[in-house]
């Protein structure tokens, strides 16, 4: 097990086997080191808990949505102008209902900012984010380990960590415990809080193509009644694709053959792409909605899809999860220096009714647009087909969703409102 304040480098082990900090974070993805970083100088301890060695953590074959309010907190941050370069931006959003006419184009001019989306590469976004953190003193990983029990009493929480080498095992000991494990949380399944949701009956297929089309300045989202379809733009004429299907098909389009598959897919992009070549893999993953019942108890607050996880459609989720870190970053800082017991329920269910219920709104609204694009029932075709004609047409509807899509709706942290710090 690597105890290093840099997750890329190690030091000899220490040579207690507790180790006690403010804000333990079990989870070194995305999320739970956006946290990291955003507590990096709140003047509180933080030990980050992560099962992969930094190589394996960052090599994920995968893209995500980045909001204009994501890269705003990235830029806060401190991390955006090293992600920024490897990303994807679009000045476009194509919205339309499988091939209807009546698209939706939304354009620059109608949000007023230089883009108005991204595509961050996996690798690109969580080696920045563990870069910026590397030789924070504040900032202590264990790595690779996982939790093996959490223990949560009045005083703290008492994590027991797995490793590799079964002679270092010890634990930590913290005010607080943050989990940032993903949607099969078991830190969140240990303390006995309890989800609502269902399975769609759909899974998404996932890859990367080069395509041949002049642009490729446009993020597209195409819905089919088989389910949503959405295509972000990679730099160097490529895209990422993920593309909603019944279980059963998505399983045959991974396992056809490439030709028939990037068929398949010319035809579902509209042609608006051009000729499609494949460059990776085809990965396929089930879709959810997944609530928490509650985000916070004492000495306990899920982040990320440890609190939540919704549709795909849309891109919101990662975005979500950033807006997550850094609002319970805010909270614990300013009772902090308060002197407040940042592990006090007082304090979390600030950071609760922050983000619960705009997580709900979003978490609705992504599942009404599965449920009302992904049929044929003509109700509900009519319903889509009005909504998209108000957006088109009516320039408070078309200003409104914008806004949503982008995550310039709601209560923004302030450190979307700063310059890049070192």
């Amino acid at each position: 097990m690597l105890l290093t304040s840099s997750p890329d480098r190690a030091s000899a082990a220490k040579t207690s086997t507790q180790y006690d900090c403010d804000v333990a974070i079990a989870g070194g993805g995305i999320v739970g080191v956006t946290l990291a970083r955003a507590l990096q100088a709140s003047g509180l301890r933080v030990g980050i808990v992560e099962a992969q060695v930094p190589d394996a953590a960052i090599a994920r074959d995968r893209s995500y949505a980045v909001s204009v309010l994501s890269s705003r907190i990235l830029d806060g941050l401190g991390v955006w102008k090293t992600v920024f370069p490897r990303v994807g931006a679009f000045s476009r959003i194509h919205l339309s209902d499988a091939d209807a006419p009546g698209a939706v184009e939304f354009e620059l001019r109608d949000l007023g900012t230089d883009y108005l989306g991204f595509a961050g590469p996996h690798g690109a976004l969580l080696s920045a984010l563990q870069a910026a953190v590397a030789d924070a003193d504040s900032i202590t990983w264990f790595c690779p380990a996982t939790v093996a029990d959490a223990a949560i009493d009045a005083q703290g929480a008492t994590l027991t960590l797995n490793a590799p080498d079964e002679n270092n095992r010890r634990e930590v000991r913290a005010r607080l415990l943050v989990a940032a494990d993903g949607a099969r949380s078991r830190v969140r399944a240990s303390a006995g809080v309890r989800t609502r949701g269902w399975k769609y009956g759909q899974s998404c297929i996932t890859t990367t193509f080069a395509h041949a089309a002049p642009a490729n300045d446009t993020a597209f989202e195409r819905f089919w009644p088989t389910g949503p379809m959405g295509v972000l733009p990679l730099p160097g004429n490529r895209c990422q694709v993920v593309w909603t299907n019944p279980h059963a098909r998505a399983q045959e389009l991974q396992a056809t053959d490439a030709n028939t598959f990037t068929t398949a897919l010319e035809r579902y992009t509209g042609g608006l792409l051009g000729r499609i070549e494949l460059l990776s893999d085809r990965l396929v993953f089930p879709v959810q909605l997944l609530q928490s019942d509650r985000y916070v108890q004492p000495r306990l607050a899920l982040v990320g899809d440890a609190a939540h996880c919704c549709h795909p459609v849309g891109g919101q989720g990662l975005n979500l999860g950033i807006r997550d870190a850094v609002a319970i970053a805010e909270v614990l800082t300013a009772a902090h220096h308060r002197g407040e017991d940042i592990g006090s329920l007082r304090v979390l269910q600030r950071y609760d009714r922050w983000r619960r219920w705009e997580n709900v709104a979003i978490l609705g609204l992504t599942d009404m647009l599965n449920r009302t694009f992904s049929n044929e029932w003509l109700p509900a075709v009519a319903v889509r087909r009005s909504g998209l004609w108000a957006m088109r047409r009516v320039p408070p509807v078309r200003r409104f969703s914008l806004s949503l899509m982008t995550g310039l709706l709601g209560r923004q942290p302030e450190v979307a409102h700063v310059t890049a710090r070192a």
